[in-house]
């Protein structure tokens, strides 16, 4: 979100957000009553929210570990050129590896980060081998395994 337009948003829109991070599938009546607004109001504010992109999306969120997909590695990927066409290549690909549920550019001294989930170890070094290895101008890799998640933002148990 472009911070100039965070700035336009009011402490009803705020509301509105938090309360759908909280629980996206809550009905407007519900929403409206949450953040002391009547319906219309808030249908109409929930509306342009949508529009101007504030809120993406919403989508089910999974159970990992009820769908046997817990096993979560941590990636410092270091390129072997950085020039924006050997950046923009490996984004391009790196995006379509669904294995691959994040992928952050980094300033440090590796040069992306990515969150890899997996059934298991041996799945995630094919993965790595077969196609984060195969990533173009990927110089090196080092790896670092989830031993437990303490806080994520989907599943924070306080926010339930």
């Amino acid at each position: 979100m472009d911070k100039g337009n965070y700035g336009k948003l009011d402490q009803f829109d705020r509301k509105i957000m938090a309360a759908l991070q909280r629980d996206g599938r809550r009905s407007v009546t519900d929403l409206a009553k949450d953040v002391g607004l009547s319906k219309t109001p808030c249908q109409v504010r929930l509306k342009r929210l949508v529009q101007g992109r504030f809120i993406e999306g919403f989508r089910a969120i999974l159970n990992p570990q009820r769908i046997g997909m817990d096993h979560v590695a941590f990636v410092e990927v270091t390129l072997s050129d950085t020039r924006e066409k050997a950046l923009a290549s490996f984004n391009s690909e790196v995006r379509k590896i669904d294995e691959v549920e994040e992928c952050h550019l980094i300033a440090g001294r590796f040069d992306y980060l990515l969150k890899v989930r997996t059934s298991d170890i041996k799945k995630y070094r094919q993965v790595l081998a077969e196609k984060i290895s195969s990533l173009p101008n990927v110089a090196s890799t080092s790896t670092s395994v989830a031993m437990q998640a303490i806080k994520e933002v989907w599943s924070d148990p306080v926010r339930s």
